[in-house]
């Protein structure tokens, strides 16, 4: 079983945001620091463990990067993490919601999960950060999962294979609450208490120079990318 993890080049949650005197609105994205969400990261080191645990059918983690040329840097993060291959989806629109939105992000996922079905084998979860530190909308994980017609949980504190199916207990504003999802596939947002992430070690960063990063340009996966102001 395949299992796609998203992965956001967003600003590095230590710095302080500061508005782009070159534009109307928006936060500067030049000559600062960027890193992997850290949603996302939550996400990559769930699929890596349910990769590990050998009772699970994970047997292959795509790592999937929106954005321009520097998301590569993101997905080599996410390779030596432990994700066996990555696919930068390359685009110059800005992805912080001032152009590329949740609703076009969505449908680059999906075409991208399409594609893998195509080639070699069924993609049997998607796993998304519950939301991006710059934009904070939420939406990408429900929103997949509506034009797949796929279950989703959101939120997810804990996520545990069984059967065929997941168990995943998620957080609420009353505690927590265990949803049952007898048949995969699924899509599953991440929370932060669901676990904490791994620090790549010096060996894996190595190996991860040596993994498959296959690069796709957004405009020619029959998505429109037209941007909505």
């Amino acid at each position: 079983m395949k299992v796609i993890v998203a992965v956001k080049r967003v600003l590095d949650y230590a710095l302080r945001p500061r508005v782009d005197p070159n534009r109307i609105s928006g936060v500067q994205l030049t000559n600062v620091k960027m890193s992997m969400n850290p949603f996302c990261e939550i996400a990559v080191e769930e699929a890596v463990r349910l990769k590990e645990d050998k009772t699970s059918p994970v047997k292959d983690i795509i790592a999937v990067s929106i954005g321009p040329k520097q998301c590569s840097e993101t997905l080599r993060t996410a390779l030596a993490m432990g994700c066996d291959r990555g696919v930068h989806i390359q685009t110059d629109l800005r992805t912080d919601y001032m152009e590329l939105q949740s609703d076009t992000v969505a449908k680059l996922l999906r075409e991208m999960v399409k594609k893998e079905e195509e080639d070699d084998g069924n993609v049997g979860m998607v796993l998304v950060g519950k939301q991006a530190i710059d934009s904070d909308c939420g939406q990408v994980g429900p929103y997949l999962a509506g034009l797949m017609n796929w279950p989703s949980v959101t939120f997810a504190a804990n996520v545990e294979m069984k059967d065929g199916g997941v168990v995943v207990e998620r957080e609420t504003d009353n505690g927590t609450e265990s949803i049952l999802i007898p048949k995969l596939p699924a899509v599953i947002s991440c929370d932060l208490r669901l676990n904490e992430p791994r620090y790549a070690t010096l060996p894996n960063i190595m190996k991860a120079k040596k993994k498959k990063v296959e690069i796709i340009k957004a405009d020619e996966m029959g998505v429109n990318l037209a941007v909505r102001l």
